[in-house]
């Protein structure tokens, strides 16, 4: 339980330092706006075009009499919609990464240098960046599609379907929610997807800590731009949490022994 606080104390420190840092949340702002922008669009073409997309899909009902063919009709776009927009929620952290990853990364690297210790550094060309983003990106919407698949299937069944399964999935949505924020961070310090996976599983609470509040918060019409610059701060935090860098951890002073001079360097003695 002391995790599960400790990762919404994260995200608390992410709003924090952002409105500690006016110029940097009007910055990590930016990308966010960009991807609203372009959703919306998006969403306003499927709303108009939806009811057509069903018509040329389902040619085999163009002889059905009324009211069938309006119903079936109806009932696909709607479904139609209703997928666009499901595919909006859990696309847009990483569509606006994608888009804001020089904002981002800048953003992130900041917070580091706010913290001390040595700024981590990838040394990878822009391009191969954002190539390793995308690819990233891709294989996480992947797992939480087919995540969303099974929790559909079950919330058909009795009791369970309408108690364990939302709160599951708020659980799932929230875990890789935190897992695309801290690869901004986590992949300056050189850390492949499934090493990064590895190091959320460890602190499951941690994450899910941070990930379901942000997850619900997200819910809300347009929370999700202003709380994305914050939310990429408080990643960063964790990432240090999670993967510290050895450059940055105290070293233990060597025992003096006998005949040995207490100014030796670390490591250089011999029993």
């Amino acid at each position: 339980m002391r995790d599960l606080g400790k990762g919404f104390g994260f995200l608390l420190q992410g709003q924090r330092w952002v409105g500690r840092h006016g110029r940097w949340f009007g910055f990590g702002l930016l990308p966010g706006l960009v991807t609203l922008v372009l959703y919306a669009g998006a969403l306003v073409g499927l709303a108009y075009g939806a009811d057509d997309l069903t018509a040329w899909a389902t040619p085999f009902a163009d002889d059905w009499s009324s009211p069938w063919q309006g119903l079936f009709r109806g009932f696909l776009t709607a479904l139609v919609f209703a997928l666009g927009l499901f595919l909006a929620v859990i696309t847009f952290t990483a569509v606006t990464l994608l888009v804001g990853q020089p904002f981002y990364e800048s953003l992130s690297e900041e917070v580091d240098r706010s913290e001390g210790g040595r700024v981590p550094e990838s040394g990878l060309p822009f391009w191969r960046e954002l190539w390793i983003s995308a690819r990233d990106s891709v294989r996480i919407v992947l797992r939480v599609a087919l995540y969303g698949v099974l929790l559909f299937a079950l919330g058909f069944v009795p009791v369970i379907g309408q108690t364990v399964v939302p709160v599951l999935g708020f659980c799932v949505s929230g875990y890789f929610l935190t897992e695309e924020l801290t690869a901004v961070a986590l992949q300056r310090r050189r850390l492949a997807l499934k090493e990064r996976l590895r190091l959320l599983r460890g602190r499951r609470m941690m994450v899910i800590g941070f990930g379901v509040p942000l997850t619900l918060a997200y819910l809300v019409p347009f929370v999700a731009v202003f709380l994305m610059p914050g939310a990429v701060a408080g990643a960063t935090l964790m990432a240090r949490e999670l993967a510290p860098d050895p450059e940055d951890e105290p070293r233990p002073e060597p025992a003096a022994g006998p005949g040995t001079p207490s100014s030796a360097p670390y490591g250089l003695h011999k029993d």
